[in-house]
């Protein structure tokens, strides 16, 4: 009788588990399907078609409608038990309410009311999308014209939401917007065929007959004439007469209302750890010192009395200087290749995707960073692309090449996102999780590992890798500067000038950046200072046996983490390699 009456109990605990675990994962994928849905231009870079005709409401209306969503996907979330389940479910649920709580917490400081400034925003993002776009077919370009019709609509939504910013006194410093209004010129001047959104029309799949070919070539160029350019022309206008005066004159976000809290949340959000911004500022001022203690090592080795004779030394110094984009771009695609030969010994999982290395795009490089990543198709047929900006190429270094191109490229941005989003048997959003901290933490931690396997051998090199280290721990002191102490613009360039060897334009455009990004540019010596500890502490607990490989295969194993999740989860793995090393 005993047997009897117990082998019901058991058969529904287990159907239970399933049961949840079905509509755990069935959440999941409602709610990666919803954000498809309502970011049709996101979807479109991953290479999701189904959205390629419509663009984000950027409406009021339609943030709030997401917030709604949100609290009920909490509520959903948090209404499953995950007893019994994988660690990587349990992990996948926690991260996603995590996201969606902080995207309720966001909500406090009304984004929507800034959504421009020099570094982003509609103006910029829609001719970047672009380049990101693939067109095979006849349906591919119809469905471009129709998301072309819909761009004044789009300007029209962005423009209402910063008119109720100005209400609020929620806008971003004036002299960032007057950037703004020359970038959006660019465009609402220049001839239709000239514009960005006329790529597509430079090469037609050969499978499109002639007469279509005619066809798309007038209506993409009729929708640019009518459409395109009259919202560009028309938002133009609006930030001239309206927006720019209304601008804040204080650079700091402390200006803004309730702007010291809305600087700690984001301090929060981008290092994804409880540092206040004056640990973070005393955190930046010991980096510093100690990064000019080894690049004093470097300078007197190289017969300089001081980082200063040095830096003066390079800034005269031809030979370190590149003469063309193109000589540029091949420094980069050198160094990039060289480190492709090495990666076996540093990783055990490698990534599928290809690499690219291209100029930045000339309508927005005078305003950009040095070199940015962008990631590719999971499914390979966009490379992932290294974006060198090649402005003022005369005054660039290549002395800090090297450590750039692997922080962009590999083992940095590439092979850490595109590991992420090969990745099987998680939830899709997870391939996409971006904590800055992790995903930056990593490029800079990144451009050490080059040491690692023996390069920066010229010690120009090295030193140069020394001034990009540094350039991040600069960064800690400023941003924190501006936002938090009250420092003015000039302070900021002061400092920078002072504790880098950064050519002016490259100065003048990261300070702006911190302007305009509050906290964003603290994630990534935070981040790469915690994985140098993770990997301290793993080599203390496991001894002789440590392997660098299994080390960096549990760092990117499940994508991108909040540092805490990170740190649990490394030190647990270490633990478990110590027990089994004995």
């Amino acid at each position: 009788m005993g047997t009897t009456a117990a082998t019901p109990t058991i058969a529904p605990a287990s159907d239970a588990l399933e049961d949840r675990r079905k509509a755990l994962n069935a959440l999941f994928d409602q709610i990666w399907q919803d954000r498809l849905k309502h970011e049709p231009e996101f979807a479109s870079t991953i290479g999701d078609k189904r959205y390629n005709d419509q663009l984000t409401d950027y409406s009021v209306d339609a943030y709030n409608e997401e917030l709604a969503r949100g609290r009920d996907y909490i509520v959903q979330l948090g209404s499953i038990d995950t007893t019994g389940m994988s660690d990587q479910e349990i992990l996948s649920r926690d991260l996603l309410v995590r996201q969606l709580v902080d995207q309720q917490e966001a909500a406090e400081f009304k984004p929507w009311e800034m959504p421009v400034n020099q570094f982003s925003g509609l103006h910029s993002e829609l001719p970047q999308l672009v380049s990101r776009l693939s067109f095979q077919s006849i349906k591919d370009y119809d469905d471009y014209i129709a998301r072309l019709k819909k761009i004044p609509t789009a300007f029209e939504q962005i423009s209402a939401n910063m008119s109720t910013g100005i209400e609020d006194g929620r806008v971003p410093p004036k002299y960032l917007l007057e950037k703004v209004l020359v970038q959006v010129n660019a465009i609402a001047t220049a001839k239709p065929a000239d514009t960005p959104f006329a790529q597509p029309l430079q090469k037609f799949p050969a499978s499109i007959p002639a007469a279509d070919q005619e066809r798309i070539k007038g209506e993409v160029l009729t929708a640019i004439e009518k459409q395109v350019i009259p919202a560009y022309q028309q938002f133009g206008r609006f930030l001239k007469a309206t927006y720019i005066p209304a601008g804040r004159t204080d650079p700091g976000v402390w200006s803004l209302p309730d702007g010291d809290k809305y600087y700690a949340f984001r301090v929060h959000e981008s290092t994804t750890t409880d540092l206040t911004p004056q640990q973070i500022h005393q955190i930046g001022l010991d980096e510093v010192k100690r990064d000019e203690a080894e690049m004093l090592v470097i300078a007197q080795k190289l017969g300089f009395k001081s980082i200063a004779d040095l830096r003066a030394s390079i800034a005269a110094n031809p030979k370190l200087h590149p003469t063309t984009k193109e000589q540029y771009l091949d420094a980069y695609r050198t160094d990039i290749d060289q480190m492709k030969t090495k990666l076996p010994d540093l990783f055990g999982r490698l990534p599928k995707a290809p690499l690219a290395v291209e100029a930045v795009p000339a309508f927005i490089e005078k305003d950009q960073a040095p070199a940015y990543y962008e990631r590719g198709t999971p499914d390979g047929s966009r490379p992932g692309t290294v974006y060198v900006n090649t402005y003022d190429v005369q005054h660039r270094s290549l002395a800090n090449v090297e450590s750039i191109a692997y922080h962009e490229g590999l083992p940095g941005h590439h092979l850490q996102i595109s590991i992420a989003q090969e990745l099987t048997g998680l939830p899709e959003f997870r391939k996409y999780l971006g904590y800055t901290a992790y995903t930056e933490g990593w490029g800079l931690y990144a451009e050490r590992l080059g040491k690692d396997v023996g390069f920066y051998q010229d010690p120009y090199s090295d030193y140069g890798r020394l001034e990009t280290d540094v350039f991040r721990a600069v960064r800690l002191v400023v941003d924190t500067g501006v936002h938090s102490e009250h420092w003015s613009r000039e302070q900021m360039v002061q400092y920078f000038k002072d504790h880098s060897g950064l050519d002016d334009a490259t100065v003048q455009s990261e300070v702006d950046r911190y302007i305009a990004w509050p906290a964003q540019a603290l994630g990534y010596k935070i981040g790469q200072l915690k994985l140098l500890e993770l990997r301290a502490d793993a080599e203390k607990t496991i001894g002789p046996k440590f392997d660098l490989k299994a080390f960096h295969d549990e760092v990117l194993d499940s994508g991108a983490l909040p540092l805490d999740v990170l740190e649990q989860r490394v030190k647990a793995w270490a633990a478990q390699q110590a027990v089994t090393a004995k």
